[in-house]
């Protein structure tokens, strides 16, 4: 019997436990789920007799040495900043181990000790990282093949709410971790290039340089610039590439109301405010807005952003609820953590919502002296709010791929992700098989 360690059980994590479940027999595997969160591991675990679930500490040494030990491989769901201790450990123990997170510069520098030791150690392959990769490079090698110089790189993912559910203004409901969604783009410059020219877009600026890309069957999406692009020339093979830039998606008319959130600092959570919890939504929004005892929060806002007040922006920011005299129910918050109070009270999917994963490659190229284009698309829609889409598109390649490494299909040592044809070619094929498949088409080259 061989054994997977699974560190975590959060929401992401359903798929991948259901995969397992579906193939433990046949492939005689035994699914050890720990989590700090005991109740939590063993509602994952339910009652399969190849499934167990314990309780996990990951910053107890003696125990994480322990169950490592036992395994075949692991599978980390844990925040990236607590990989490092579990990789270190799995690399002393010749344990394989995969993750979802963005590779850190500390991960990397586990690179030499892992070869050495044979262990596997492949990161960024959940959704956006992990399925961007597999099918960027599918495409990206087919045309290096035929003899094409790269021009053009465009790299779009969302995780949206799926049309039929679409009911509020905003066309926008939490599908993963809400957090990451109120903190998205504050951690730096955004950094890209186009047409051989360098572009940086401060935090402050970011939501209001913006792309709008249609996708066949489901509409227009706009979207913006998402971390550092240039770090994926070199992993790429696009080293000399003139435009190469990496985005997230939202729907049309998302970012210029976001971006009153990023102008008034409420998505600033670097200091705690001198709040109680009955301070209310109303009176958050009026922190940070001029002292006018005669003017209302609504009329200063819109004086200060020069908002007009027919405008769909402010119909948005009243539905969400800015405005209202909720209490905020937080003691010393951040104003983030505020924002986010008030975010999870209007965008939470219902228990039987659907949510949805869009994602967009552009693809320029030059062959035979003709500039050519192929734009590859991909949309996944969940079943509900527990079984979504992107549980499905963060669990399924995690899953595939603890299967091709256990079976010695996946056998390249060292940390890495999964960028090359030994990783991508049999997950594309086994993920279509779940319906999550790119449509592939040639268009005429549009540059800048």
């Amino acid at each position: 019997m061989r054994h997977i360690l699974l560190i975590g059980a959060g929401r992401s994590t359903y798929s991948f436990v259901e995969y397992i479940k579906q193939h433990s027999e046949q492939e005689d595997w035994h699914l050890i789920i720990a989590d700090q969160d005991y109740e939590l591991a063993k509602e994952k675990a339910g009652d399969h007799p190849r499934m167990e679930a314990v309780s996990f500490d990951v910053k107890d040494e003696i125990s994480r040495v322990s169950a490592i030990s036992k395994a075949d491989i692991v599978v980390s769901m844990l925040p990236a900043h607590m990989h490092i201790p579990v990789a270190s450990d799995c690399i002393a123990l010749g344990k394989h181990m995969l993750t979802a997170s963005y590779i850190s510069d500390e991960m990397k520098a586990l690179d030499e000790r892992a070869k050495e030791a044979g262990v596997i150690l492949i990161n960024e392959i959940g959704v956006d990282p992990g399925i961007d990769h597999l099918s960027a490079m599918k495409v990206l090698d087919q045309i290096r093949a035929k003899g094409g110089e790269m021009l053009l790189f465009e790299s779009f993912t969302g995780g949206l709410v799926a049309p039929e559910n679409d009911d509020n203004p905003w066309n926008y409901k939490f599908t993963w971790n809400p957090r990451n969604v109120v903190l998205a783009g504050s951690g730096g410059a955004v950094k890209f290039i186009q047409e051989g020219k360098y572009k940086y877009i401060p935090y402050h600026q970011l939501f209001r340089r913006t792309e709008i890309i249609a996708i066949d069957g489901y509409g227009k999406f706009e979207g913006y610039a998402n971390r550092d692009s240039l770090k994926y020339r070199d992993v790429y093979g696009l080293k000399s590439i003139p435009t190469i830039y990496r985005g997230t998606f939202r729907r049309p008319g998302f970012c210029r109301a976001w971006d009153v959130f990023v102008k008034l600092g409420m998505t600033d959570d670097s200091y705690q405010l001198e709040v109680s919890p009955e301070m209310t939504f109303r009176d958050f929004t009026n922190l940070f807005l001029a002292y006018n005892p005669q003017d209302s929060v609504e009329l200063k806002l819109m004086h200060y952003l020069n908002i007009p007040q027919d405008s769909e922006l402010m119909d948005k920011l009243t539905w969400l609820g800015i405005f209202d005299d909720t209490p905020i129910g937080l003691d010393r918050p951040t104003p983030a953590q505020v924002l986010q109070r008030i975010l999870e009270t209007k965008w939470t999917l219902g228990k039987d919502e659907k949510d949805m994963i869009v994602m967009f490659h552009k693809f320029g190229y030059m062959l035979n002296g003709e500039k050519k284009m192929i734009e590859s698309s991909m949309v996944a829609l969940g079943k509900n709010s527990r079984e979504t889409a992107m549980a499905r598109t963060v669990g399924l390649p995690l899953a595939i791929a603890t299967r091709h490494i256990l079976n010695g299909n996946i056998s390249t040592p060292g940390v890495q992700i999964p960028i090359t044809k030994e990783i991508y070619m049999p997950m594309l094929d086994e993920l279509a098989d779940y319906g999550i498949s790119f449509t592939e088409k040639e268009v005429p080259y549009r540059g800048y």
